[in-house]
């Protein structure tokens, strides 16, 4: 048995609770959605999956993506939420929870992965502690896998302020803060408006730069949404694309989770996510900004 989730910051706390529910001697597998999607998942009889599509060998699962919603009942649970660990926190709250240790956490996690943040927490997350520390959690290559359980032990242990004084978080959090000044100028060179959406390609550079996600929106207020288009790898055998709908001119009425789906991808009704064959990745990019451009409501599943 294995908790199975992704490497962003709700995965990480989807791991710190199922650890406490369900004891921390079970070992973690990350991993990325499009590895269930592409049927290329080592998912083992027994594994409980958070924050990821479902899979049939998995005797638990947890999620909150619109995209995901199961047809048919699956154990665990299954909720339009703000984040999947909340969605656990509510599984198991009268089980291991009623001591409230950990609804800061929850809080914290819903606010970040559901990008419900003020401008102020956008121009500077270095001055709040939740915020920043989940800028730090990156997907190189799976290279940071010891960095992520790190976090699930010190997040389930530890207060936000001691973590924040790790000498290894706060370095990454200063890395952080010197990377969102670089992406400014990314954000602004490579990107472009198409209609009402921005859109921002990182296919011509070598290294793709990280930085604050949510920054777009603030940069490109007429935006009601952005693209972010980039190769997975240095092969550049396929490209990377995010949508998302814009956190402060919320006008957009697509559903994102729903459209990307229909490329192999997926996620919520305001941001998701897909991987495509670079090959074609142009065409499918140019009929996906079709729809965003058109900003009809779209249909959804069940």
């Amino acid at each position: 048995m294995r908790i199975v989730t992704r490497p962003d910051f709700d995965g990480i706390v989807c791991a710190v609770l199922l650890h406490q529910a369900l004891g921390s001697s079970l070992p973690i597998h990350w991993l990325e959605p499009n590895a269930i999607q592409s049927g290329s998942a080592d998912i083992q009889d027994g594994d409980i999956l958070a924050n990821l599509p479902w899979h049939p060998h998995a005797c638990l699962w947890f999620d909150h993506h619109i995209s995901n919603k199961p047809d048919q009942d699956v154990p665990g649970a299954f909720d339009i939420a703000p984040s999947a660990a909340g969605v656990i926190y509510k599984y198991y709250k009268a089980q291991s929870f009623l001591d409230g240790r950990f609804d800061e956490l929850v809080a914290q996690t819903d606010m970040i992965d559901s990008a419900d943040l003020t401008r102020e927490q956008v121009k500077a997350p270095e001055n709040y502690p939740y915020l920043i520390l989940s800028m730090t959690i990156k997907n190189d290559d799976f290279q940071d896998i010891p960095y992520w359980e790190r976090l699930v032990g010190m997040l389930g242990k530890t207060d936000i302020e001691f973590i924040l004084k790790d000498p290894e978080v706060d370095r990454r959090c200063r890395e952080v803060i010197e990377e969102n000044k670089a992406f400014k100028n990314y954000l602004e060179t490579y990107t472009t408006m198409v209609g009402r959406v921005s859109v921002t390609d990182f296919r011509s550079l070598e290294k793709v730069p990280s930085g604050n996600r949510f920054l777009t929106y603030s940069l490109f207020s007429d935006a009601i949404a952005s693209v972010k288009i980039r190769y997975a790898g240095q092969d550049k055998k396929q490209v990377l694309v995010s949508v998302g709908h814009s956190i402060f001119n919320r006008k957009c009425r697509v559903n994102v989770g729903y459209i990307l789906a229909q490329y192999g991808g997926g996620g919520h009704f305001g941001a998701g996510g897909c991987t495509l064959d670079a090959r074609y990745a142009q065409e499918k990019i140019d009929e996906i900004l079709d729809v965003l451009k058109a900003n009809k409501n779209q249909e959804t599943r069940g």
